[in-house]
């Protein structure tokens, strides 16, 4: 019950002040703009980098695999490499999303069923 009283605290004192809402939001936003991740496939072959916005940043080809593109049947699995790699890094993107946000919901004193407000707020 207590704990109530004190997360029902915590948001009261974020609306008064949601200028430091907005401001943990940005730094947040900040933080991911910058983050990058990587994802690979093919034992090494791809390997894709994504932001912590969730774009693509990059692909990498190894010059093994993108010299065995001549047929269309390699095209394919090349393709397929690729969007493991991207799958990949997007999930180690969000993963980092999730942790970046948590961390900044521990610094605004919320407890860890406010996060997905907080979230929300994230791209």
């Amino acid at each position: 019950m207590f704990d109530n009283l004190k997360a029902m605290g915590a948001v009261a004192g974020l609306l008064r002040n949601q200028d430091k809402l907005k401001a943990s939001a940005e730094r947040v936003r900040a933080r991911l703009a910058q983050a990058r991740v990587e994802g690979q496939s093919g034992g090494g072959a791809v390997h894709a980098t994504v932001d912590g916005q969730l774009k693509v940043v990059s692909i990498v080809l190894s010059p093994a695999l993108a010299a065995g593109l001549a047929d269309a049947p390699s095209r394919e699995r090349a393709g397929a490499l690729v969007a493991q790699a991207v799958n990949s890094a997007t999930e180690r993107a969000r993963l980092l999303i999730a942790q970046e946000v948590s961390r900044e919901a521990d610094e605004l004193g919320l407890p860890p069923e406010m996060l997905q407000g907080l979230r929300g707020l994230m791209p």
